[in-house]
């Protein structure tokens, strides 16, 4: 269907550098105010991605951590629905070979299964991998946090993790839970103190402005995970309101939900895998996690990432005109406005059903 003039016009108008911002993002500002070297002035080299054009599979700045990290990072939950414990293995084993070395998980994650499997899956290979997992919701005590990180430490078989995150902030009152005495943010530090994380940050998928209570507090957070898609801009926007904010502060951001959570908008035919992917790749991101259900999917990613190229500006605006009036109400991003994407344990701990 064709844009209306209002459509166009909404994204085609002449903007000055702050409402460009504003209005695309500070990726698509960057590109227009000068390309990758625009992205640079506004965010600092540590969004530079590494290997662009190379064919091989790019790494970027985690931040201000001085480490690089795989553009792709290898989704957990979706991988731990494979049937075949073999064929999961072989199918984490094969992105690894093939640079995609950021992996992804959490505690809750397939009721443990995930995080079992990638252990297997790591066996002599913990070295080659940046490896993340999350305490999950129920995990706001302190002590509560600490059990599940030894218990995922555990199933991972290994003795640190690269970056542990609280998982799923999506409730108006969990940043306060997190940050009470003895709570989610305390145990964090403390698995930092004792050696057994490197790297600290959290999740969630409801509301920017939860994601900036979080980032409210002092607190040393290197990473931040959230929604980030072409249909984003409009509605809840984490673009417009919490990207600027990580990029300022040099905090890591991780974008997920990058096909807007259950890939309708590819069924529907609005975008492509391709158009989705590389829209987000082209935001300052450290990381895009990626569910990675089979070889068919893997392959499929890898060879988006191998080949990508930042957009334009120009081609920012067209896909975003083009799905604007699907972007404005949120219909493609349940997430943020349902609970069908929350945790159960979560939800009974708010007392909802």
């Amino acid at each position: 269907m064709k844009p209306t003039k209002q459509e166009t016009d909404f994204w085609s108008k002449r903007l000055d550098r702050r409402q460009l911002l504003k209005t695309l993002g500070v990726a698509g500002a960057a590109l227009a105010l000068g390309g990758p070297e625009g992205l640079t002035e506004l965010v600092g080299p540590a969004s530079a991605a590494v290997g662009i054009g190379t064919g091989e599979v790019p790494t970027r700045a985690l931040g201000k951590t001085g480490v690089q990290v795989s553009a792709l990072c290898f989704g957990g939950a979706h991988w731990g629905r494979i049937d075949s414990e073999a064929e999961a293995i072989r199918v984490l084993q094969e992105a690894l070979d093939a640079g995609v070395t950021f992996l992804d998980n959490a505690w809750e994650y397939n009721g443990g299964r995930s995080e079992d499997l990638m252990g297997k899956a790591l066996q002599g290979r913990r070295q080659q991998a940046f490896l993340m997992t999350k305490v999950c919701s129920h995990g706001r005590d302190k002590r509560v946090a600490l059990q599940q990180l030894d218990e995922s430490l555990r199933r991972l078989k290994t003795d640190y993790l690269d970056l542990w995150q609280i998982h799923e902030v999506v409730y108006a009152d969990d940043p306060d839970r997190h940050f009470a005495p003895n709570g989610a943010a305390d145990a964090l530090l403390e698995a930092k103190r004792q050696g057994k994380v490197r790297f600290l940050g959290f999740t969630g998928h409801k509301d920017p402005k939860i994601h900036l209570k979080m980032l409210a507090h002092d607190f040393p957070f290197d990473t931040c995970q959230m929604p980030l898609n072409v249909f984003d801009g409009t509605y809840r926007s984490f673009e417009q309101e919490v990207l600027p904010v990580l990029t300022q502060r040099g905090i890591a951001p991780l974008a997920m939900k990058s096909l807007s959570g259950n890939a309708e908008p590819i069924k529907q035919g609005l975008v492509t895998v391709e158009e989705a992917l590389r829209y987000v790749l082209s935001l300052p991101v450290a990381s895009l996690i990626s569910g990675i259900d089979s070889r068919q999917v893997l392959q499929q990613n890898l060879g988006i990432v191998r080949r990508f190229t930042p957009m334009t500006v120009v081609e920012m605006q067209a896909l975003r005109t083009r799905v604007v009036r699907y972007a404005m109400d949120g219909q493609f991003e349940r997430f943020k406005s349902s609970r069908d994407y929350d945790g159960r344990i979560g939800r009974e701990q708010h007392g909802l059903s």
